[in-house]
C-alpha cells in the first residue's frame, strides 16, 4: 500500500508539528514581529534601537531594554529616556505576557492605542513625560492586573474614564499636567488599594467625590491647579500634608487652612448644590457612543469569523490525525516528533538569557587572569592586580554567605559582613550578573575608576570578584561600623544614639566634601554623579565621619534595575523636580538630594513635610529643629545650614549652588570648623 500526500495534507502536517508540538517557536516569532512593528513606529529612523533586528533574539543580549521569563516570553520593556519620538504602535497587543512597560521620558506622540488593553498581564504602565494626545482609552478599565498607571505630563484631553474604578489592584494613578476635563469619577473611590492619586494641573470641574475619603490605603490626593468647586468633606483631613487642593477657587470646607467656609442657607444646607461625578452612562446620541457601537459590532464580526475558522481548522486537523494513525506504520520510521512545550510549573521570574560578559576571576593563586588586558598602563595594571579577589577568599570571608553575616538587602544586591585573611573587616555586595549591562571592557574601565577614588568621605572599594559558577559578582568595601545615617533619624529623646549638635554639623560638612570630590574633575578624575544620595547611602564610621556609599554603582546596572531603585528614592523626596521632565541626572540633581539630607540632619526626621519646609523658610527653629537637641545648638550654624538646604532644593537647577561652593560656605562659619 503506497502513501502519497496532497499539498493540503503536507501543510496540515507542518501546521500540526510546529503549532501544537512547539508553541514556543510560534510565540517567539509572534513576539518578534510585534517588537519589530513597535520599533518601526517608535524609532522610524533607526536612531535609538539599532539592536532590534529581525534576525535577533528578543530574549538575548541583542534587544536593548527587553527582558524575558524562563519560557522565552517577553515580560518587560524598559526604554525610558531613550529619545524616542515616534508613536506607540497597536502591535504592542501582540506581547501577551508583558508585565511592565516603561516608555516614559521620551517624546512619543499620537494617541494611546486602545489595543494596549489586551495586555491583561500588565502591572505597570509608564507613559508619562511624552507628547501623547487624545483621550485616555476607556478600555484600560479591563486590565485587571494593572497596579501603576502613569500618564502625567502629556497632552491628553477628555474625561477620566469611569472604568478605571474596576481596576481593583491599582495603587498609583498619576494623570498630572494634562488637559483633562469633566469631573473626577466617583468610581475611583472603589479602589481600595489606591495609595496615590495625582490629578493636579488639569481642567477638572465639579466636587471632590466623598468616596475618596474612605479609601483605606490612600496617602496622597493631589488635585491642585484645577477648577474644582463644592464642599470638601472633613474626612480628607486624615491625609494631612498628603491632601493638596490649592488653586481651586470654588472649593470650600471647614478645617482646611486654605479653604473658605462654605455658604449655607437658613436650614443649614449648602445654597449651591454641586453634584459629584457619578458613574454616569453617556448618551448614545453622540458620535463617540456611535463609534463605540460600530467598534463593538466590528469586534463581534471578527470574533465570529475567527471562531468559524478555528472550528474548520480543528476539524481538518482531526481528520488528518486519523489519516496519520492509519498510516502510522509508514510514518514511524520517517518522523520523530518531540513535545517541547514548557511545563506548567516552570519558574516565572524575569531574567536575561545571555550571561553578562564579566570575566571569570576564579583562580587558585594570585596570578593575574587579566595580565593581557591592554587598556591599562603599567601602574594601573599593577593596581588592578591587587584589586582582584578570588571566589575562595570571598566565601571564606563571609562564611559562605551565612545568614548571620547578612547586613541588608536591596532590589539588586545583598550585603554581607566579612573578615579577610589579614583580619580586616569588609562589606561584600553580592550582585546577580543579570543586573550588569556593560561588556567586559566597559566594566574594567568603571571598576578601575572606582578603585582609584581616594577621599576621606567615600567608602573605599577594596576589590571585586566575578564568578561564573555562581553567576554572580561581588564588590568588596571597607566595613563601616555605625551603619546608615538613617538609623539616627526619628529617635526618641531617651535613645543614647541621639547625635549632638557638633556631630551633626561635622556630618553635614563631611557629606558635602565627599560629594564635592565626586563632582570634581581635578587630576583627570572623571566627574561622578551619584544619582541616589539619601540617608540610606551615607554610612557613619566609629569616629562619626560620614562616608558616601554606592557612588558609581548605578553606571554598572541595567536601566530597569536602576529605575526600580530610584522609585523608592523618589517617594522619599530626594528626586529633583526637573527629573520628571528630563529623565536625566546632573550635579544639580545630586545637590537637591543633599538639601533633603540637610533637612533630615537638622530636624532629626526621615520625612520632611511641607510644614517643616515652611518653618525653615521663616527660620522658626522651634518648629523644625530636632526636639531631642533640647535647644542645644548654635543659631549661627542652624541658620547657615538651613539657608544652604533651601538653596539646594530650589525648584530651578540653575539656582542651586555647587558642592564646592557649599564646602566653602560651611568653612566660613567659625563654629562650623
Amino acid at each position: 500500500m503506497g502513501f502519497c500526500f496532497s499539498l493540503l495534507e503536507l501543510l496540515l502536517l507542518f501546521f500540526h508539528i510546529f503549532f501544537f508540538i512547539n508553541p514556543t517557536w510560534v510565540c517567539g516569532n509572534i513576539e518578534l514581529r510585534a517588537l519589530m512593528d513597535m520599533k518601526a513606529s517608535l524609532d522610524p529612523k533607526n536612531h535609538f534601537l539599532p539592536s532590534w533586528t529581525i534576525n535577533g533574539d528578543p530574549c538575548g543580549e541583542s534587544f536593548e531594554g527587553v527582558a524575558c521569563n524562563e519560557k522565552g516570553q517577553v515580560v518587560n520593556i524598559s526604554l525610558q529616556g531613550k529619545g524616542l519620538s515616534g508613536k506607540l504602535s497597536s502591535a504592542i497587543a501582540g506581547l501577551k505576557h508583558l508585565t511592565g512597560l516603561y516608555l516614559h521620558y521620551n517624546s512619543l506622540n499620537g494617541e494611546i492605542p486602545r489595543d494596549v488593553s489586551n495586555l491583561t498581564q500588565l502591572s505597570e504602565l509608564y507613559l508619562n513625560v511624552n507628547q501623547f494626545y487624545g483621550e485616555i482609552p476607556f478600555e484600560i478599565g479591563s486590565m485587571e492586573n494593572l497596579q501603576v498607571l502613569q500618564l502625567s505630563y502629556n497632552q491628553l484631553t477628555g474625561r477620566i474614564p469611569t472604568q478605571l474604578g474596576a481596576l481593583k489592584k491599582l495603587t498609583v494613578v498619576a494623570l498630572k499636567s494634562n488637559q483633562l476635563t469633566g469631573a473626577i469619577p466617583a468610581s475611583l473611590g472603589d479602589l481600595n488599594m489606591l495609595v496615590r492619586l495625582d490629578l493636579s494641573s488639569n481642567n477638572l470641574i465639579g466636587s471632590i467625590p466623598t468616596s475618596l475619603a474612605s479609601v483605606p490605603s490612600l496617602k496622597v490626593l493631589d488635585v491642585h491647579n484645577n477648577t474644582l468647586s463644592g464642599n470638601v468633606t472633613p474626612a480628607l483631613k486624615r491625609l494631612h500634608d498628603g491632601f493638596l487642593y490649592e488653586h481651586n477657587m470654588g472649593l470650600c470646607g471647614v478645617g482646611f487652612p486654605s479653604l473658605k467656609t462654605c455658604n449655607t442657607s437658613k436650614d443649614g444646607s449648602s445654597t449651591k448644590y454641586i453634584p459629584e461625578t457619578g458613574n454616569v452612562s453617556l448618551s448614545c446620541t453622540g458620535d463617540r457612543c456611535h463609534h463605540s457601537s460600530k467598534f463593538n459590532q466590528a469586534k463581534s464580526i471578527i470574533v465570529g469569523i475567527s471562531v468559524v475558522m478555528i472550528l474548520v481548522l480543528a476539524i481538518g486537523i482531526l481528520a488528518f490525525t486519523i489519516h496519520l494513525r492509519r498510516r502510522k506504520q509508514y510514518l514511524e520510521n520517517s518522523l520523530h516528533i518531540s513535545d517541547s512545550r514548557p511545563s506548567t510549573d516552570e519558574a516565572k521570574g524575569i531574567y536575561r538569557k545571555n550571561e553578562s560578559p564579566l570575566p571569570c576571576l576564579e583562580y587558585s593563586t594570585r596570578s593575574d587572569p587579566l595580565v593581557d588586558y591592554r587598556d591599562f598602563d603599567g601602574d594601573s595594571q599593577y593596581r588592578f592586580r591587587s584589586f582582584m579577589f578570588n571566589l575562595e577568599e570571598v566565601e571564606l570571608a563571609t562564611q559562605n554567605f551565612a545568614d548571620s553575616k547578612l547586613l541588608g538587602k536591596s532590589d539588586f544586591c545583598a550585603t554581607y559582613k566579612g573578615v579577610l585573611r589579614d583580619g580586616s573587616i569588609v562589606a561584600v555586595k553580592r550582585i546577580s550578573k543579570n543586573s550588569c549591562k556593560y561588556d567586559e571592557e566597559e566594566v574594567m574601565k568603571i571598576l578601575n575608576s572606582l578603585a582609584s577614588m581616594r577621599n576621606d568621605n567615600l567608602v573605599r572599594l577594596r576589590g571585586f570578584c566575578c564568578s561564573r559558577e555562581r553567576d554572580e559578582w561581588f564588590l568588596i568595601y571597607d566595613f563601616v561600623p555605625n551603619g546608615k545615617l538613617s538609623r539616627f533619624l526619628d529617635l526618641q529623646e531617651s535613645d543614647e544614639e541621639v547625635l549632638e549638635w557638633s556631630t551633626r554639623v561635622s556630618i553635614a560638612k563631611g557629606i558635602a566634601k565627599g560629594m564635592a570630590y565626586l563632582h570634581s574633575n581635578k587630576a583627570n578624575k572623571p566627574i561622578i554623579i551619584h544619582q541616589n544620595i539619601s540617608s540610606d547611602k551615607i554610612l557613619i564610621n566609629q569616629r562619626y565621619n560620614p562616608l558616601l556609599d554606592d557612588y558609581g554603582l548605578y553606571k554598572l546596572l541595567t536601566n530597569d534595575i536602576v529605575f526600580s531603585a530610584l522609585k523608592a528614592s523618589a517617594t522619599k523626596g530626594y528626586m529633583a523636580p526637573e527629573y520628571a521632565t528630563t529623565g536625566r541626572f546632573s550635579e544639580a540633581s545630586d545637590v537637591y538630594a543633599f538639601g533633603m539630607v540637610l533637612f533630615q540632619i537638622l530636624s532629626g526626621k526621615k520625612e520632611i513635610t511641607s510644614s517643616i519646609r515652611l518653618a525653615a523658610e521663616s527660620f522658626n527653629f522651634k518648629e523644625f529643629m530636632d526636639p531631642n537637641l533640647n535647644g542645644r545648638f548654635f543659631e549661627c550654624d542652624a541658620a547657615k545650614l538651613t539657608k544652604i538646604a533651601l538653596f539646594c532644593m530650589h525648584e530651578s537647577p540653575f539656582e542651586r549652588p555647587s558642592m564646592e561652593a557649599i564646602v566653602k560656605e560651611l568653612s566660613n562659619c567659625t563654629s562650623c570648623l
